[in-house]
């Protein structure tokens, strides 16, 4: 496999991730002080939408495995066929219409529409992985440069994202005299945006979306020049494609799948959460309101940069060892929150990158080995690898739903209160349980449970020398 077809896979990846990026860092506080919609409404805007990218995964791997083969492959078809309607759904997701009853609705529906095209686009996607090369040293090569280069796209969006949108969330007299505000604010009423404002916080945003809508454009069209997918390799002519129905319920029974989902389920949940409350940390919890856009892509940078130390490590010591580094953030993320120092603060963003890019590239590093280790057991039925990844993501889409949800929901109940200068004690309290004690106790969990996933390094190499012999 070519460098080029590595790299040209690789930039296909990065436009989701730039969406994502800048939905999972902004959303929630453009919801919250920019839309001006209650914390309760924003947790169903955010726990409906991820559900509804998450019911989606399993009906897209459905109609993809049924899907026959084109001129231009099986998956890639699926790709371009959701691009535009995606960037559509993605710029009016950050529109805030002038009526003011339905604005709910408004984003509950784009949001919506935008979680379930990104999954039309990431099944195909990411099942492609298994479609470039047989050699599993490729296929991991592969991963890594897409890995890489998703991080990179999360650090495009969040810059872009936080470097256009910063001067949003900048309140004069809060930044100026901060104490005058505290006791007359939680009895102000939120100014709502002039949408005729050149430099509304309205406008401001819809620039940002637009800059992002075409990084995605120039992404795809990337994929789709560089890279050249390959029919199944190791398929029969006899063989038949598994049913939807029958493949899940393998795949459910399927020991080290079952395992590697459910670890990685708790994980993404404590790193979704870390990315959704941030800002909201940064901006009304640790006094960074001025810092939150450089802490993001401090993050952000530190991931990019790790993933190629992380590829080495894991080639070297094997991917369940380098899950150890997922649980790095842990110690630093409690003293941020204990500490909240702005030097502290950097550090702890530092490694906290570390930590998120192993976290994103084991999961997709280790789900071709499961895939293989199936096919080594289902060695006359094909097709089962969209729904692999179909159900993969699902899972993971739900449970970061649910902990966002309930995220927003617990700062509801906290009595968080949008626009104002400073929040209550207990909405400070909230944010620093959301940052620092709930991801711990997840990603503890779900390295606990990873250390029963029976596939080794070694029997990575007995299943690869047997898949050869198979083809």
């Amino acid at each position: 496999l070519s460098m080029c077809s590595k790299l040209c896979y690789a930039i296909g990846g990065a436009p989701n991730q730039v969406a994502g990026s800048a939905a999972s860092f902004f959303l929630q506080i453009y919801l919250l002080d920019i839309a001006h919609i209650t914390p309760f409404h924003a947790s169903l805007v955010l726990f409906i939408g991820k559900a509804s990218g998450a019911v989606t995964d399993p009906v897209a791997g459905f109609f993809i495995s049924k899907s026959r083969w084109t001129k231009i492959g099986r998956l890639m078809p699926w790709v371009l066929a959701c691009t535009p309607f995606t960037i559509i759904s993605y710029f009016f997701m950050w529109y805030l219409p002038p009526f003011v009853s339905g604005r709910v609705a408004w984003y509950l529906t784009f949001h919506c529409l935008f979680q379930a095209l990104t999954t039309l686009f990431q099944v195909p996607y990411s099942a492609l992985t298994m479609f470039l090369s047989t050699d599993q040293k490729d296929r991991d090569s592969a991963t890594a440069y897409r890995m890489t280069m998703e991080m990179l796209g999360t650090l495009i969006g969040a810059a872009l994202q936080g470097q256009i949108v910063a001067s949003a969330h900048v309140s004069p007299h809060c930044t100026v005299n901060p104490s005058a505000n505290i006791t007359d604010s939680w009895h102000g009423t939120a100014s709502i945006p002039d949408p005729s404002d050149p430099l509304s916080p309205q406008v401001i945003y819809m620039i940002a979306a637009g800059v992002i809508a075409g990084v995605y454009l120039l992404g795809i069209i990337v994929l789709f020049l560089g890279v050249k997918e390959r029919d199944d390799p190791y398929a029969l002519n006899s063989d038949r494609a598994i049913p939807f129905c029958k493949g899940l319920a393998l795949t459910m029974k399927h020991g080290p799948y079952v395992k590697l989902t459910a670890s990685f389920l708790l994980i993404s949940t404590a790193v979704q959460l870390e990315q959704g409350n941030f800002v909201l940390f940064c901006t009304h919890a640790a006094g960074l309101r001025n810092h939150f856009q450089y802490l993001v892509v401090t993050i952000l940078v530190s991931a990019v940069l790790s993933v190629p130390f992380w590829q080495k490590f894991l080639q070297r010591f094997g991917k369940k060892c380098a899950a150890c580094g997922i649980s790095w953030m842990i110690p630093f993320a409690v003293m941020l929150v204990t500490i909240p120092n702005l030097i502290l603060a950097y550090f702890v963003a530092f490694i906290s990158g570390l930590s998120i890019a192993a976290s994103l590239l084991l999961p997709w590093s280790m789900l071709p080995d499961v895939v293989d280790n199936f096919r080594l057991q289902n060695p006359h039925g094909k097709g089962h690898e969209t729904i692999f990844y179909s159900s993969y993501v699902f899972f993971t889409k739900m449970s970061a739903g649910i902990g966002l949800g309930i995220s927003a929901s617990g700062l509801e109940f906290a009595g968080y209160k949008p626009g104002i200068c400073r929040q209550s004690d207990n909405v400070i309290l909230t944010l620093k349980l959301l940052i620092g004690a709930v991801p711990a106790i997840l990603i503890l969990l779900g390295l606990f449970i990873l250390l029963f996933y029976p596939i080794t390094e070694e029997s990575r190499r007995e299943t690869k020398l047997a898949l050869e012999e198979l083809r």
